[in-house]
């Protein structure tokens, strides 16, 4: 079954017994059980399974071609599952541009846990090499990187992962399994913030943990998800299954309007540099060819001024939103050190945007009199 076709129909018939097209949700926190007793599968407590969150787990595991997932209340409770299914003193590997929430998660919060980690050049396969410890248990992945845009060669630290008996995590809600799948790769576990472009809507909030195999680590991240209890509502499972519903024509839009974007952006005199993966000019274009089918929608550019000029670019625009997150349908914008904060790597001039599903010209035309 084709991708698109698997975005629409997987997992319609979990918790359907009606045969609606659509399935209804369940809001209830509690299933009666059988007059036999519980039985393995069984509904029981909401905290536990629930329909509508089984359902989106099977639709998003068809997706990126995992054997099993489990859905959270956001893209940060995600991440913190993996990690939480560690050991006290165990190493990560990370790129040193991670996406800021999960900088502060390592090293906030998981440091008191006794992880160790280090934040590296990614791009480099053998400065990963050389930091691999006796302990390190995971190298964690996110290609393109947020914001930079740097690209890792996905394949090439899989093989070398598995050949130091190393698990491997992609963050892979960038991409999306339209345009990118780590587990076809050699990827272990992809990781997903799906407020952004499986919610699409900029109105859900969640994150999803699909595992390539349903193996004794993935059941120490069910464990994290069952009882740490940062599991999704029933609705909005129910609105991320009806949003992946439409993801492949989303992203195709995406994809379409970021490139045309990022051709704009590369020939305007008031910006310095452009980061898009689609772009020939960019550092890992040929390896993007190669592990990706589309190169997303989205873009970071350096504004040819300082801290302060780039926040007055930011605030110009009319129909661009000036906002945070990024996969909605409206583009929106940011200066990302500031929305950052303590601790970021971005430059000063540094603006990331996410280019939604307007048409591309009147994008372009705001973007044009901001810059001025």
């Amino acid at each position: 079954m084709k991708f698109e076709t698997l975005a629409i129909h997987a997992g319609l018939d979990i918790g359907n017994p009606s045969k609606a097209i659509i399935p209804p949700i369940s809001p209830s926190t509690i299933f009666e059980i059988d007059e036999t007793g519980l039985k393995e599968g069984d509904f029981h407590y909401t905290r536990l399974q629930n329909p509508n969150r089984q359902q989106f787990e099977h639709v998003i595991a068809a997706l990126e071609g995992g054997e099993a997932a489990a859905a959270f209340s956001s893209g940060i409770a995600a991440a913190a599952a993996i990690l939480q299914s560690l050991e006290t003193g165990d190493h990560v590997i990370i790129p040193e541009d991670v996406y800021a929430g999960n900088r502060k998660m390592v090293t906030s919060v998981m440091s008191h846990w006794g992880l160790e980690s280090d934040f590296i050049d990614m791009t480099d396969l053998e400065n990963i090499e050389s930091h691999i410890r006796p302990n390190t248990k995971i190298i964690w992945i996110e290609t393109p990187s947020n914001p930079l845009m740097r690209i890792t060669d996905i394949a090439a630290v899989a093989e070398l992962a598995k050949s130091n008996n190393i698990r491997t995590v992609a963050d892979n809600t960038w991409p999306t399994p339209v345009n990118q799948l780590p587990l076809e790769l050699g990827i272990d576990l992809v990781l997903h913030s799906t407020s952004k472009y499986f919610g699409g809507h900029s109105d859900i909030l969640g994150g999803a943990v699909i595992s390539k195999k349903h193996d004794e680590f993935f059941d120490r991240v069910l464990t994290v998800q069952k009882m740490g209890g940062a599991v999704p509502s029933p609705h909005d499972c129910w609105l991320l299954s009806r949003s992946t519903r439409t993801l492949s024509y989303r992203m195709k839009g995406h994809n379409e309007h970021a490139e045309k974007v990022a051709a704009f952006l590369v020939d305007h005199p008031k910006i310095a540099d452009v980061f898009y993966p689609g772009l020939e000019s960019n550092k890992g274009h040929e390896i993007a060819k190669k592990q990706m089918k589309g190169f997303g929608g989205m873009i970071s550019f350096l504004v040819d001024g300082d801290y302060d000029e780039t926040i007055k670019v930011v605030g110009r625009t009319k129909l661009v939103k000036r906002a945070t997150s990024l996969g909605g349908v409206e583009t929106t914008w940011e200066h990302r050190r500031s929305s950052e904060g303590e601790g970021s790597v971005s430059p000063e001039n540094m603006v990331r945007i996410s280019v939604g599903l307007e048409h591309p010209d009147d994008i372009i035309e705001d973007l044009e009199q901001a810059l001025g």
